[in-house]
């Protein structure tokens, strides 16, 4: 798909094979009493830290048996693979990698991908996870204002003509409800020859005929390089993955230390993720519900003079400026019986302290009108 771009990953795997350094994934399969299958091979498993023993008892614990080392050891269940390869057909990708949190996948990622001599432009409002990936990875930070093309574009201009450059950005963002420009993202990357990651984590199970993500809803699945997303949002469940090109996920495999240097998720999460996903796909009620909500609820908000920002989704903030008067919004909302948590900084910018409302597509509309009621009041009684 992008083999001439991705050229520099395919020299670095070929150096590792010739060194004897290149690693795979094996399936392997606990089969109790200290013994695996793994590569269809029945083998003594003198590689695995269940040091107890603990995993092997009988029970609910066969339910929940842990990997109990690295993939790349003895902890690659095919329970994973299955799921990747059912996953990647979905996304629409060559392959997909799975993480054991949106957190692992995007300091695992950046870092591997991005060194000491390139450059990262990150939108302003993104995610902790992925200013922290940025900062392990070493390479030349540079934050865009939020949504801003024309500021992305003349700080792309700027950059070094020989480094490798990756633009990241939310496709939702996590406390702005606002989404990103990805078609224009994917042509400024296209113009400045740069690579665009996007973290779906809040647009997964969401957007798209069956929720694929925005990605995808946009039609820019072929353009996009690398797709992140988490099971623990929309999903109901728990884990990450990275969707891409094949020979990502082996870069992956060989280079991200938050993937070589952690123990599995549990199959029994990824047959739980499955389900859920499996319910999603199938269900686009709750979407459409979803939608009709967020939209009245914004709106219901507007019309009563209240700030929601740029929201456009399923988060909506109720924008109140300092910490105090959020703090004291909070503790009315919560006293009238709604769950607000005051959100402040370093959360969000220095001034923009704010409610966060999430929607559910199994709210009761007329929950969400009392809602808009407790806070209308609470609004009046702080003004």
């Amino acid at each position: 798909m992008r083999k001439s771009a991705w050229q520099w990953m395919h020299t670095e795997l070929e150096s590792l094979k010739e060194r004897a350094q290149f690693r795979y994934l094996v399936d392997s399969e606990p089969q109790g009493q200290g013994w695996l299958l793994r590569d269809g091979r029945r083998m003594l498993n003198l590689a695995s830290n269940d040091y107890l023993g603990l995993q092997q008892r009988s029970g609910i614990a066969d339910a929940w048996m842990g990997a109990a080392a690295s993939r790349l050891i003895v902890g690659n269940n095919p329970v994973y693979r299955r799921f990747e390869e059912e996953f990647a057909r979905f996304k629409g990708t060559e392959s997909c990698l799975l993480f054991s949190s949106g957190y692992m996948a995007n300091v695992g990622v950046i870092p591997s991908l991005m060194g000491r001599h390139d450059v990262v432009f990150s939108d302003r409002l993104n995610h902790a996870s992925i200013v922290d990936g940025i900062v392990l990875s070493r390479a030349e930070h540079v934050r865009y204002r939020h949504r801003d093309l024309d500021h992305l574009e003349t700080l792309l201009r700027k950059a070094d003509t020989g480094s490798k450059k990756l633009i990241v950005t939310d496709s939702v963002f996590s406390m702005d409800g606002s989404i990103a420009p990805l078609r224009e993202l994917v042509e400024l990357k296209d113009r400045y020859g740069a690579m665009l990651m996007v973290d779906e984590a809040h647009s997964g199970g969401l957007y798209g005929e069956q929720g694929q993500g925005l990605v995808h809803e946009l039609g820019l699945t072929e353009r996009v390089e690398i797709q992140m997303g988490t099971f623990s949002k929309a999903y109901g469940g728990y884990g990450a993955y990275i969707a891409g090109d094949e020979v990502l996920k082996q870069y992956l495999v060989n280079k991200a230390r938050s993937f070589i240097y952690t123990t599995a998720l549990p199959p029994a999460v990824i047959e739980s993720v499955r389900l859920n996903w499996l319910q999603a796909r199938k269900e686009e009620w709750r979407r459409k519900e979803l939608s009709r909500k967020a939209v009245w609820f914004r709106e219901a908000l507007r019309q009563r003079g209240f700030d929601t920002g740029e929201s456009e989704s399923h988060i909506v903030p109720l924008l109140l400026g300092s910490n105090e008067r959020t703090v004291r919004f909070s503790e009315k909302l919560q006293q009238a019986g709604i769950a607000a948590v005051a959100i402040r900084p370093p959360t969000v910018p220095e001034g923009t302290a704010r409610i966060r409302f999430t929607l559910m597509a199994t709210h009761r509309d007329e929950d969400l009108q009392w809602a808009v009621e407790q806070i209308d009041r609470a609004g009046r009684e702080l003004a």
